[in-house]
């Protein structure tokens, strides 16, 4: 019996620097500090994708189609790169250890190369591996040019089949057009996002996070799927028209080619239009959004925790301090928690039957 043929983004991460590291290190040493790096990179990529091997000091993952899009790929190359680049810096500061390993730990980086592609699972020595022409362009991508032709060493690369699948706009997104040629597979259009730089303005971007306690309206709902999912749930405009009650139509406009600060979502509620602004965007950990609510302008963080059979969401508002405005927000509080608790029950709902049986 022949295996089905099915279609998915692919996913391969690579710790950089790997062979140069273990080769001048204590390999105790070492292979403890790969061992904790990779546990970390698998962490920031399941879910939404599923593991399918791994390999050394790669990880192959994917994801079938249609469960991830353009923003939420992006969002999850640079969570992953971020996770990464934290734990890295963690160890490093954790450890008063001046052995090569430790003090060698600075040379580490991580790629990351996504492609749309076909793939057939098949069953080797007992278990289950992806195999086809895109598995193995994917796995060819990692011997490249990019370090040496763009001088970037912490990148993630998207092939063309990828952007094009996911509706990624290169240009907007600050992604560098590059093309690799390998024999049997001839010339591949790629798109490189400069992780480094995007770490970069992750340490220097200002936060805009309404904490506990620091809210007129803290609001916690329990969602049965893990952060990354319900993150997804929770700023695709598509995902959000399947359980958000009254809404006709939302249009997202994304100045900067995705989600993220900046980003406007449109709601359209019959002859009233709500426009939410995205002050802050940390993926899968919280956003917050400012909007306007029958002349009320009101700030609102959005956590996810993870918990035990799911994921935690708590809302937080903070409306305006003084005056008639404040006496309106009073006012409105009851009717936007009566709302916000109508949204999170279809929300529980739609993700517990979309997401079953994985």
């Amino acid at each position: 019996m022949l295996s089905e043929i099915e279609r998915g983004c692919l996913v391969l991460t690579d710790i950089t620097g790997y062979t140069r590291y273990l080769a001048g290190t204590e390999l105790e040493h070492a292979q403890d500090v790969l061992a904790d790096l990779m546990t970390t990179v698998v962490g920031a990529l399941r879910p939404p994708l599923r593991l399918a091997k791994l390999e050394g000091d790669a990880v192959f993952a994917y994801a079938p189609a249609g469960r991830l899009d353009g923003p939420t790929l992006l969002d999850l190359a640079e969570s992953c790169y971020f996770r990464f680049r934290r734990r890295l810096r963690d160890i490093r500061q954790a450890t008063t250890c001046q052995c090569n390993a430790c003090r060698q730990m600075p040379l580490l980086d991580l790629k990351l190369f996504a492609h749309d592609g076909e793939f057939v699972r098949q069953r080797v020595a007992g278990r289950e591996e992806l195999a086809g022409a895109d598995v193995i362009l994917l796995h060819r991508l990692l011997k490249n040019s990019v370090a040496e032709t763009l001088r970037l060493q912490g990148y993630a690369l998207f092939t063309e089949a990828c952007v094009r699948a996911m509706q990624v706009d290169p240009a907007t997104t600050g992604m560098r057009e590059h093309v690799e040629t390998h024999e049997h597979l001839g010339a591949v259009r790629t798109f490189v996002q400069d992780l480094h730089v995007r770490w970069a303005e992750e340490q220097e971007r200002q936060r805009v996070y309404i904490g506990p306690g620091q809210a007129e309206l803290e609001l916690p709902f329990e969602i049965p799927a893990a952060p990354p999912v319900v993150w997804d749930y929770l700023t695709s405009p598509a995902r959000r028209m399947r359980y958000q009650p009254g809404t006709h139509r939302i249009d997202q406009q994304n100045p900067r080619g995705r989600r993220g600060p900046g980003t406007t979502n449109h709601c359209v509620h019959g002859h009233q239009v709500i426009v939410e602004e995205i002050l802050d965007w940390r993926p899968f950990h919280y956003f917050t959004v400012r909007f306007v609510v029958m002349e009320i302008m009101l700030e609102e963080t959005v956590e996810l925790a993870a918990v035990d059979d799911g994921t935690r969401v708590t809302l937080r508002t903070r409306g305006p301090r003084a005056g008639k405005a404040r006496q309106a927000w009073e006012s409105l509080r009851e009717q936007h928690t009566g709302y916000m608790r109508e949204v999170f029950a279809q929300l529980a709902a739609v993700v517990q039957e979309e997401t079953a049986g994985g």
